[in-house]
């Protein structure tokens, strides 16, 4: 384990997601198995071979901020500043000189509703009426923008893309930013909205998706052995982290130690994991190391889970590989919130920190039989009693991008 000057704990934790806009309503909704997805109305979705999803609602708007300027942001955006001003109060409202606190935002698409509004407006209307702040709200680093303005930071506000493992992958660039000493305080997450219907049509002609249109409740079923595809979802999820003995001498103890970190790249295939899955394996096992673990230490995993027939048939290949025989109890989020692309890290890194805080594995929605050959211990049904000692969260993306993060027990 690091030492005290440098253990990262994770004080603050927002979330906006299908699931709910609150970390009770989330956690209610894991807890209960239940589905998010359903039937996208509108007659921009009626043409396509798919037409599911799980969206946010009841988000109410930022306070704080007033109506012209949420106008002026993409869902995505607007997702992800609700759930980083959320993890910014739970964790206190921590008032960090400016120049030492900084932002960390995982996206994979940006402004996909703005670039699909602007695209009719330009076919059907013209040129003039493309709104001229198209450019400002579709940038992908609108959101690590929006909201270092929102708190004041003037410290580094990034971007990270690397599909869906970017929220994981900028919470633990914000792990790094904190054990060098270069900040004190990092709020860090993902946000996407991509319920689009080009973006639906695309990833359906990629044949990625579920075509359960006529019962999209159970489209979305995480390693099971009739899952045909993933459930597109949206919204976001964000942590602040610390460094233990300054959250410490400002009255927080915070929630959990983020222990771990590692992130690999396949250097394989656009689409496919590797088939051996040499660059997962080794992310587990660079986030073991890197918490000074071993693979017998670990009391839970929450999976990417995609609910697509090769990659979770890869990635349980993966854990076999890691731990063997006794692969610790499985979930995977997915089930209940869909496929949130690039909050996807960040939103199941924050359920596998109220997993350990409530020592309870939620079950895997949808989950009804494990495909034959997985060998895996996957969490159904019902949640299971978690037995103390740290979690291990994975995120695997398109490109083959692999990310994974150690949660241990406060």
């Amino acid at each position: 384990m690091a030492s005290e000057a440098q253990e990262i704990v994770v004080t603050g934790m927002g979330v906006v997601t299908p699931a709910g806009c609150s970390l009770d309503t989330f956690w209610t909704a894991l807890v209960a198995g239940q589905s998010t997805a359903s039937t996208l109305d509108g007659p921009e979705f009626a043409p396509l071979p798919v037409r599911l999803g799980c969206q946010v609602s009841g988000l109410d708007t930022v306070d704080a901020l007033p109506a012209k300027r949420l106008r002026r942001l993409d869902p995505f955006a607007r997702f992800g500043l609700a759930a980083a001003v959320a993890a910014h109060q739970d964790a206190g409202a921590p008032t960090p000189p400016p120049e030492r606190a900084a932002v960390l935002v995982g996206n994979a698409v940006g402004g996909r509703a703005t670039s699909d509004r602007e695209t009719r407006n330009y076919v059907e209307r013209g040129a003039a009426a493309v709104n001229p702040l198209m450019p400002l709200m579709t940038m992908p680093n609108a959101a690590a923008a929006t909201i270092a303005m929102q708190l004041g930071w003037r410290g580094p506000a990034y971007c990270l893309a690397t599909t869906c493992a970017s929220g994981a992958d900028a919470i633990g660039q914000a792990m790094a930013l904190l054990r060098t000493g270069r900040m004190d305080v990092v709020v860090a997450g993902g946000c996407e909205s991509t319920l689009s219907p080009v973006t639906l049509a695309a990833f359906a002609n990629l044949n990625a998706l579920s075509v359960r249109n006529e019962d999209p409740a159970r489209a979305s079923r995480p390693f099971d052995s009739a899952r045909d595809g993933f459930v597109m979802g949206e919204g976001a999820g964000f942590v602040v982290l610390e460094r233990a003995r300054d959250a410490r001498a400002r009255g927080v103890r915070g929630r959990a130690v983020l222990a771990g970190y590692a992130a690999t790249t396949d250097a394989h295939h656009l689409s496919m994991p590797a088939p051996d899955g040499i660059g997962a394996i080794a992310a587990i096992r660079g986030a073991l190391a890197d918490a000074s673990l071993t693979p017998g230490d670990i009391a839970h995993v929450n999976a990417h889970g995609t609910s697509t027939p090769l990659n979770d048939r890869i990635e349980a290949a993966a854990l076999r590989e890691v731990f063997g025989d006794r692969v610790p109890p499985v979930t995977a989020a997915k089930g209940v919130t869909g496929h949130l692309i690039g909050a996807a890290g960040a939103v199941e890194l924050i359920a596998t920190v109220l997993a350990v805080e409530y020592g309870l594995v939620p079950p895997t929605a949808n989950h009804q039989e494990t495909e034959p050959g997985m060998e895996i211990d996957v969490v159904h049904g019902r949640p299971r009693q978690l037995a103390p000692g740290p979690a291990l969260s994975e995120s695997f993306g398109f490109g083959g991008h692999n990310a994974c993060l150690v949660v241990v027990p406060r």
